[in-house]
């Protein structure tokens, strides 16, 4: 099965958090926060949304960073995704 957005949609799938901070403590399960960075799976086409048109910025295979409390999550074949708009996403990681 292939998730396909549809207008300005992206579809991530979230990078695994770190077990532990950068100065080597180990947090407990409950003191991690939601990775905000993730993977694009799969981009929409863009074009006209809401009578403004739209160029998508990001690919797949692109790291990036997205709002906190963006987008609908989604569990497909025992993974899980967001799909997000594209403003969601603040900035593209590069290396």
């Amino acid at each position: 099965m292939k998730l396909v957005p549809l207008g300005d949609k992206v579809v991530l799938k979230q990078l695994v958090a770190e077990e532990t901070t950068k100065s080597g403590i180990v947090l407990p399960g409950q003191a991690k926060e939601k990775p905000q960075q993730a993977e694009v799976i799969a981009v929409g086409p863009g074009g006209v949304v809401d009578g403004k048109e739209v160029t998508m910025q990001v690919k797949v295979g692109d790291k990036v960073i997205y709002s906190k409390y963006a987008g609908t999550e989604v569990k497909l074949e025992d993974e899980e995704f967001m799909v997000v708009k594209q403003n969601d996403i603040v900035a593209i990681v590069e290396d």
